[in-house]
């Protein structure tokens, strides 16, 4: 029998590769003459980039830029055998690279993020995939504008720093050094949430306080970014603050959208790279999961999209996850067959993350053992 095997990360226990491997594991222990396809995956955060060059080959290159805090810090992007370049937000300017004692969302940007796509422009790379996830920035993406080449200026023609802080009070957006590679990129934007840039669905109110804002920062912050916003639609001519997806990454999703990118959901552009159509039609049964399966999951989540496709090609799935909470329920409507914890008993969620890959391993082993004993029934009829 063949099972595909394409978890998302476990975040803080297990990365995508190491949940496939502890699944496929589970899978030969209860069919150990099963054949086994391998296909860890990712939405668009963090675990993009590894997948796609696992799964397609390719190279990795190293840039010195800086975080979300302009501190020095190497981070890379891919380059896969198409010539396409992957780069994941969250390698230069993600919220895991901060403490949360020194988070600050009025001073945080995007700056690095810009300087990897400079750097891949320089190269000569014209098709740029943009993983959105894991940001620690709510800048609507002056950094990564500002590292294009983009200037910013306050009514007495005062140069801004690339910062909330700073370009609240901007009037003015010089673009007269964008870099002109930029006419002929084509950009992808790959991203899971549909939020506009301002407003209480916006990146403020929905994911600001997870960055460091508090109650009081909010409502000033969302305003703040409706302001450079308005500033930077004047001078590209476009109005794009309300398109969807306008308010990822703390508003990089905005940046990307007046400089023409186009959107696309995480899972798709990774499942494409992989050919996963192609291989889940030999599939008899696919294993995907995540850390925590919740009602978010059944919203273009990495899981969703596995399970929807699995449906089209007729193969069951079943999700494996470190939690599997009451709202995923959502997912049986998908294309799921079942859902498992990784947690067999009583267990601290301290041990769970500690012992994930073994926990894994079991899990898929009875989820395989429980699928093998219907399949057996089912042909002896």
């Amino acid at each position: 029998m063949r099972f595909l095997v394409a978890p998302d990360s476990f975040k803080g226990s297990l990365t995508s590769v190491a949940a496939a491997q502890a699944m496929a594991l589970g899978v030969q222990r209860a069919c150990p003459e099963a054949d086994i396809l391998e296909f860890p995956i990712a939405d668009g955060g963090e675990g993009t980039l590894a997948s796609l060059l696992r799964a397609t080959g390719g190279e990795r290159v190293e840039v010195d830029v800086h975080d979300s805090l302009a501190r020095p810090i190497r981070a890379g992007y891919g380059v896969l055998p198409d010539g396409t370049v992957v780069i994941e937000a969250a390698s230069a300017v993600g919220l895991n690279l901060v403490q949360p004692a020194d988070r600050d969302v009025w001073q945080a940007n995007s700056v690095g993020l810009g300087e990897l796509l400079l750097h891949a422009l320089a190269r000569g790379h014209r098709r740029i995939v943009v993983g959105l996830g894991g940001s620690g920035t709510n800048d609507a993406g002056i950094g990564l504008l500002y590292a294009l080449g983009a200037r910013f200026y306050d009514a007495n023609n005062r140069s801004l720093q690339p910062t909330p802080a700073a370009c609240q009070a901007v009037k003015r957006v010089d673009l007269a050094n964008l870099h002109p590679a930029l006419q002929t990129a084509e950009i992808w934007a790959a991203c899971d949430v549909a939020n506009p840039l301002c407003g209480e669905r916006g990146a403020t109110y929905v994911y600001g306080p997870q960055k460091g804002a508090t109650g009081k920062d909010v409502p000033r912050l969302d305003a703040a970014l409706g302001s450079i916003a308005a500033a930077v639609e004047r001078a590209f001519g476009r109005s794009c603050q309300e398109q969807s997806g306008a308010g990822a990454a703390g508003g990089i999703g905005f940046a990307l959208l007046v400089l023409g990118a186009r959107f696309a959901r995480g899972v798709d552009l990774v499942l494409d790279a992989m050919n996963f159509d192609t291989h889940v039609q030999t599939a008899d049964l696919v294993l995907t999961g995540e850390g925590c399966t919740d009602e978010q999951t059944c919203f273009g989540k990495a899981v969703a999209g596995v399970a929807q496709r699995a449906q089209t090609a007729g193969v069951p799935v079943i999700c494996i996850s470190g939690a599997v909470q009451e709202g995923a329920k959502g997912l049986y409507d998908l294309g799921v067959s079942a859902m498992f914890s990784i947690a067999n008993g009583p267990i601290s969620s301290q041990d769970a993350m500690d012992y994930a890959f073994e926990l894994a391993a079991n899990a898929a082993e009875m989820a395989v053992r429980a699928f093998l004993a219907g399949h057996r029934r089912t042909q002896a009829r």
